[in-house]
Formats: C-alpha cells, sequence, structure tokens
C-alpha cells in the first residue's frame, strides 16, 4: 500500500489508478471492513487523527479531484466522508524520500514522464498536507 505524500498531478496512469485503489482499501481498513491491511504503516497518519475517516476522505478527494482534471472516471460516491477537509503535516524530508521512490519508479515504467519531471527538486505535496520540516516519518517502510 502505498497512499503518497506527494501531490496526484504528478502520477501517471497507473499511479494514479493505483493510489485510488489503495485510497479506497485504507478507507476500508480505517471502517472495519477488511481483515488485511489493518495494521499497515502508511494507515498510522490516518488512525493517529481524531477522524481517521474524514481524513481519508479528505485523502481521497485530492485524488479524485486529480483524475477528474485527467477525464477518468472515478467514483466519487465511493467516499464514505467528503467535504470534511482534514489537513495534516507531513515532513519534507518524507516528501522528498517519496520522490525519489517515485521517480525510480518511473523511470523504468514511463521514461517520458520521468524526463518532463526530472526537473522538479521540491515537489508539492498532496492538497490535504502542510509539509513542516521533519525527517522521513516514523511510519514509513525504507526499502
Amino acid at each position: 500500500m502505498r497512499l503518497w505524500s506527494i501531490h496526484p498531478k504528478y502520477l501517471d496512469s497507473k499511479g494514479l489508478v493505483a493510489v485510488w485503489r489503495e485510497g479506497l482499501l485504507a478507507q476500508k481498513c480505517l471502517a472495519g471492513q477488511t481483515r488485511g491491511y489493518n495494521n499497515h504503516p502508511q494507515l498510522n497518519r490516518f488512525k493517529d487523527t481524531p477522524t481517521p475517516m474524514h481524513a481519508i476522505g479528505s485523502y481521497l478527494e485530492g485524488v479524485y479531484e486529480e483524475a477528474d482534471k485527467r477525464d477518468y472516471n472515478f467514483d466519487l460516491t465511493k467516499i464514505v466522508f467528503e467535504n470534511r477537509r482534514v489537513e495534516l503535516t507531513v515532513n519534507n524530508r518524507q516528501v522528498e524520500y517519496e520522490w525519489q521512490h517515485y521517480m525510480n519508479k518511473i523511470k523504468v515504467r514511463d521514461p517520458d514522464r520521468y524526463n518532463k519531471l526530472f526537473k522538479i527538486k521540491v515537489p508539492d505535496a498532496h492538497a490535504m498536507f502542510e509539509v513542516v520540516n521533519g525527517r522521513i516519518e516514523s511510519w514509513e517502510i525504507i526499502s
């Protein structure tokens, strides 16, 4: 499961579809509707909020908005709690780590997109996140 902190505008088509599906799975986990992935570390930043379902809803809305800009046919009704904006912080080193991880993926998967994004040194974060100074997040699994 990868719930990117980087803005969904950077994701290629496979990445955007994958993060939508994984976000929906995270929503099911947070709602107690699945057995698997319930203890996945990427869920912790949502679990640690006062309203985890609203937080994942905000995350999914950001993904949906990007998909809508691209004329993808994502189903907004799959978001259980929409229109309840939740803002979280993310550490700048986490965003940097994810950016390098993503760039390594698309270098092979989508070289054209890689070449377009290669010049970006500090990517925007997903709209629900405020970037603050700090280390890679404790929930990250470093490969």
